[in-house]
């Protein structure tokens, strides 16, 4: 990134005349253009945008200020009435302890949100923004960080981009943990199913099952691994397909990539008159507040949703008074093995 922007102590910054000298456009359609204004055109746009990036421009008053809404905004593809709930319950403890609010935007794919959420994002003019997803586009990233708004990404996804400030998990050790459990409990034809194949997430928590399979001299076969999307309709289906494989090819065992897909499994065997543990050991991941309350009781990876709430939220807050960190944060919080009623040794 080019910087023509130097300190205050330096006491030169890049100022919205030296922008309107550069781009040709008034200071009035530039201000238009750094509050989310629709009513300038996509070619002035996109100038102004450019020179800002290339000039390091970062608007006056950066940070907390009578200028900015008091408002942390959370921003999810999709909300789940069990899962968004530790992540939004550990922002607005967060933002309650630094006098601010919280907005819930829902936008776009779990990849991205819509284009048409930076425009109302710089409009809100929040003190930081957390998002939950696999990342955030360059483009908006220049834009958020024009106009001195920090953010972060709670990265379910497991690999966001190294310039990118963000809050994870350890997947891989997850599923490592759920598999060597299974393993040591005798198992030896254990299936895993797992999220999208192309999120990360999904596939380190494979790569820490297949690692722990490996490890104890297991064979993988390939209709035991299924690629579902974290809900109890596609850990159904994925579990009634890898049930119905012959005797000798049927697994005794299913880690699931998620608490949600777990209850899909559990019904997937009721439905074939497996009785779990008895016949069929389940382990999830996520460890929902749910878990421990489904019949019976299950063994999961326990994935720290709250406090990944929580820890982007003070990133976001702390980021919102350093629009240039000297390095990207990037967290990763533990996960743990909550062993309950749903793993048992295998018939014999």
């Amino acid at each position: 990134m080019l910087r023509n922007m130097k300190t205050d102590a330096e006491g030169d910054r890049v100022t919205l005349a030296e922008i309107a000298e550069a781009t040709g456009a008034s200071l009035s359609t530039i201000s238009k253009v750094l509050n989310g204004r629709t009513d300038v055109s996509k070619p002035t746009r996109e100038r102004i945008e450019r020179v800002l990036h290339e000039r390091g421009y970062v608007r006056r008053g950066a940070g907390r200020s009578d200028t900015r809404a008091e408002l942390l905004e959370l921003v999810f593809h999709g909300l789940d009435p069990i899962w968004s709930m530790e992540l939004i319950g550990g922002v607005e403890a967060v933002a309650k302890e630094h006098g601010l609010s919280v907005v819930l935007t829902v936008s776009g794919d779990r990849h991205a949100p819509d284009p048409e959420w930076i425009d109302g994002v710089i409009r809100r003019r929040p003190v930081g923004v957390v998002l939950v997803f696999s990342e955030l586009s360059p483009e908006y990233r220049e834009r958020l960080h024009a106009r001195g708004i920090s953010y972060v990404i709670v990265d379910p996804a497991g690999d966001p981009s190294p310039d990118v400030p963000s809050v994870g998990s350890a997947n891989w050790s997850g599923g490592l943990a759920a598999t060597r459990h299974l393993i040591e409990l005798g198992h030896r034809r254990i299936a895993a199913i797992t999220g999208p194949e192309d999120m990360m997430c999904s596939l380190a928590r494979l790569d820490g099952y297949r690692s722990a399979m490996n490890k104890a001299g297991l064979a993988v076969d390939p209709g035991w691994v299924r690629f579902g999307d974290f809900a109890v309709g596609g850990g159904r289906d994925h579990a009634r397909a890898v049930l119905a494989l012959p005797a000798g090819r049927r697994p005794t065992a299913i880690f699931a990539g998620s608490d949600l897909q777990a209850l899909g499994v559990l019904d997937a065997a009721r439905e074939v008159g497996l009785s779990v543990p008895e016949d069929l050991s389940i382990v999830g991941y996520d460890d929902i507040t749910l878990a421990p309350w489904v019949s019976p009781p299950l063994t999961t990876v326990h994935q720290p949703l709250r406090r990944m709430g929580e820890e982007a939220a003070r990133l976001a807050i702390r980021l919102s008074g350093e629009p240039h960190p000297e390095s990207t944060p990037r967290m990763d919080l533990a996960t743990n093995l909550i062993v309950r009623e749903s793993t048992a040794p295998p018939r014999a």
